[in-house]
């Protein structure tokens, strides 16, 4: 079996299978573990995330990686003032010993130590690195995948879990997402304390929301002691083509900021003339709300290859239970055929993405809305 891309989901399945004795192979386009600065903090939920991680034994890594307090976070205005703070409050998971089989947690991880926790779990050259997909052809009642290093192996099944840009996915449904109207601007911070003392201070460890004139900026800090910060507003679809800002140029993206948010407080502007370049630009885009297609007896997807939508929070969690579902359907012996299990797996699949993605996108409409920072203040208080 051949799992294309060795991103959460891709791993979690991996790591699953290999427990069950299936002989499995990530392909992942990245040079090396090493090659690219993981994002930000990830919540992984009890019903989900969670369930996934304990199914997979690694309780324990996760107890020994996740960042107590990294959840709490301070709600501020455009003018700098804070208006709540989790800090002065119990609310949160930050217990003195995290119970995972509580419902209520939703303990915090830096996505790195994440990834680095299911590669440590797979058996040694299971992640064949420099593998960037190029396209595959039918072979026999399997495939003969293509990577664009020139090399060419064959697999009975393949798994696309390849994200919101899946090259797998064409394989399987010719159905396309439409852009959602928001593109985020991302950046990251290194040595925050020292390089931006002032947004690391007012961070403390947690992360920071502002949101303002149909905007928001979400940051957020990270074990390596560097932050992220994610700049969202809506947008023209194309915009980013024609812009006329160089976002590999920090002083270019720190005038372009300073001229989407007039009248905010000035606390933040350092941060976007000292991030590491290049800014990552992220527009973002949704499935249909009625997807299906029938099912295939050989290629599947899951995680944003299968589902993409705006951040809601739910992203990697949502690709670790399509893992974690799709590796029982392949391995509990309940179905007569491939095939029978892709479809029992696609079927639950596509009605908890269709049902996430209609909430992802009312969340990025009221969270870009005129009361925005009223309603987040209702949420933090369980009004």
């Amino acid at each position: 079996m051949a799992i294309i891309g060795g991103g959460p989901g891709g791993l979690t399945l991996a790591r699953l299978l290999q427990l069950k004795g299936v002989d499995v192979t990530v392909y992942e386009r990245d040079a090396n573990a090493e090659a690219r600065v993981q994002g930000a903090t990830l919540d992984l939920h009890f019903e989900s995330g969670l369930k996934a991680i304990k199914a997979m034994g690694l309780r324990d890594a996760f107890l020994a990686n996740y960042r107590p307090g990294a959840e709490k976070g301070r709600v501020i205005d455009k003018y700098g003032k804070i208006v709540y703070d989790e800090h002065s409050t119990n609310f949160g998971t930050t217990v003195d010993v995290l119970d995972l089989d509580s419902e209520c947690a939703r303990p915090e991880i830096d996505r790195g130590p994440l990834r680095d926790i299911l590669l440590d779990s797979l058996r040694p050259g299971t992640v064949v690195w420099d593998s960037q997909f190029k396209n595959m052809i039918p072979a026999g009642h399997g495939w003969q995948i293509e990577f664009k290093n020139g090399h060419t192996v064959t697999a009975d099944i393949v798994i696309g879990a390849d994200g919101g840009n899946s090259k797998v996915r064409p394989f399987v449904t010719d159905i396309h997402p439409s852009y959602a109207g928001v593109v985020i601007v991302q950046g990251n911070v290194g040595h925050a304390a020292t390089t931006v003392p002032q947004a690391s201070e007012l961070l403390k460890g947690g992360k920071v929301y502002v949101h303002a004139d149909g905007k928001y900026l979400h940051i957020s800090s990270k074990g390596d002691g560097s932050i992220d910060f994610y700049f969202v507003e809506e947008k023209p679809e194309g915009w980013w083509n024609n812009s006329g800002v160089d976002f590999s140029d920090g002083r270019q993206v720190l005038a372009w900021f300073l001229s989407e948010t007039p009248g905010w407080n000035d606390v933040w502007a350092p941060m976007f003339e000292k991030a590491d370049s290049p800014y990552l630009l992220r527009p973002q885009y949704c499935i249909p709300f009625d997807q299906s297609w029938e099912a295939h007896a050989n290629v599947t997807l899951l995680g944003d290859a299968a589902h993409i939508m705006p951040p809601s929070g739910e992203g990697v969690n949502l690709a670790m239970l399509d893992a974690l579902e799709l590796s029982e359907c392949l391995t509990n012996g309940e179905f007569t055929d491939i095939k029978a299990a892709i479809a029992a797996y696609e079927a639950a699949m596509q009605e908890r993405g269709t049902a996430e993605a209609r909430s992802s996108i009312e969340i990025s409409q009221w969270m870009r809305a005129e009361d925005a920072q009223e309603r987040l203040l209702q949420l933090f208080n369980h009004v």
